[in-house]
């Protein structure tokens, strides 16, 4: 029998299930030098196929293929490097078999070359190179790469910015269900970029998205629907994408949900739920949620009143510049709230809040102005400007 026959012996076994036929004839071609059943190999001991799966022996059949010029085993043989799967992780021999199988046309490795530029891993990070190996996989319909060169096109990296060619290579990934390219789509849709606004459609992909597990179009079609952009607006389906988002750390998404729950839409009214949720938010950084907090301590909402506690949450907020908790931090000084009553640092954080434009900041600054005498306006001023330098540090 000819080493073809074999070759296509062993092809039919594989493809019938029959590995351990397959690994036999293969073993056999492999071992006479066989680049292609030197791969094929290489594959069944990555994959565990009619033999314990072992990292180690696949690179030594990817390898033997690979330096024989067989494409898909350089690539492979690249990928194992990237990743530390039987030899140690080395970023820069992973790029040298990388390149060797990109030239030759891989789209699998034409996209990892180009990440590898991307990213910086294992050469000098190059934009533009990465936007020549990310073009030439994604014109093969490889999708990873037709989503990346969307985002190189979206953020003008290794290309002048062009919404519109983002928008385009977003499309071809979107419609091979890639969920990234459907959740970013949906967003160019709903901003007009590089496209025509169109909520109907910005929902469409953020549906799709969403109904796959993505955070962002979860939360992005909640607020679709509360706001009835693109569908009719319906308070209780916003809460649904709302809550898994929320469940799984978004932090808007979190916040949005604590906001339902305290003003009662979408569900009954629920204070502590909705302190649960803002304090979540809140301690991922979210000023809005933090904010809110501290006037549900304030008012002893969902949570027992506590004066003290409400001031340390508007702070954590004013410090992020939220006018609002600027404006309730500077009353807490001006009431003595929770805190020392010091008309000094109450002027200064509605005086810094009314820089921002807010009218009812610059209301109260005003009115507690008339108490102040000329050298504690300067002091405010002072602290405001100190403040300000120090992007609050201290305040």
């Amino acid at each position: 029998m000819s080493w073809g026959a074999d070759f296509q012996t062993g092809l039919r076994a594989y493809d019938s299930l029959d590995y351990a036929t397959a690994l036999r004839e293969w073993k056999s071609l492999a071992k006479h030098g066989d680049a292609a059943a030197q791969y094929n190999l290489g594959q069944m001991y990555r994959k565990g196929q009619g033999t314990s799966q072992n990292d180690e022996t696949a690179v030594k059949w990817y390898r033997l293929s690979a330096e024989q010029g067989y494409a898909v085993a350089q690539s492979n043989l690249g990928w194992m490097y990237e990743n530390e799967k039987g030899v140690p992780q080395n970023d820069k021999t992973a790029v040298k078999w990388y390149t060797f199988a990109a030239i030759q046309g891989v789209a699998n490795a034409q996209h990892n070359l180009g990440w590898m530029y991307d990213s910086g891993q294992g050469v000098p990070q190059n934009y533009k190179t990465a936007v020549k190996w990310y073009t030439l996989a994604a014109e093969q319909g490889h999708v990873l790469a037709q989503y990346n060169l969307g985002l190189m096109y979206r953020r003008g990296q290794g290309v002048p910015q062009d919404y519109k060619s983002g928008a385009k290579w977003y499309t071809l990934a979107a419609e091979q269900s890639n969920i990234l390219a459907q959740s970013k789509l949906g967003t160019m849709y709903l901003r007009g970029q590089g496209v025509s606004q169109n909520y109907k459609i910005a929902v469409k992909w953020y549906t799709l998205a969403a109904k796959q597990g993505n955070t962002n179009a979860q939360y992005n079609l909640g607020v679709m629907y509360q706001n009835g952009h693109g569908v009719p607006q319906d308070a209780n389906t916003a809460i649904k994408w709302y809550t898994l988002a929320a469940k799984q750390g978004v932090a808007n998404a979190r916040y949005n949900l604590g906001w339902m729950y305290d003003n009662g839409r979408g569900v009954l009214q629920d204070t502590k739920t909705a302190v649960k949720w803002y304090r979540l938010a809140a301690k991922q950084g979210n000023a809005a949620a933090q904010n809110n907090l501290g006037t549900m301590h304030r008012r002893g909402r969902g949570v027992p009143q506590d004066y003290k506690t409400a001031v340390k949450w508007y702070r954590l907020a004013a410090k992020q510049e939220y006018a609002n908790a600027q404006i309730n931090l500077g009353n807490a000084y001006g009431r003595g709230e929770g805190i020392i009553q010091d008309i000094v640092y109450a002027h200064m954080w509605l005086n810094t809040a009314a820089s921002s434009g807010d009218k009812g900041a610059i209301k109260t600054r005003d009115i507690i102005a008339k108490r102040m005498n000329p050298s504690q306006i300067e002091a405010s001023q002072n602290l405001s400007r100190a403040c300000i330098s120090k992007k609050y540090k201290g305040c």
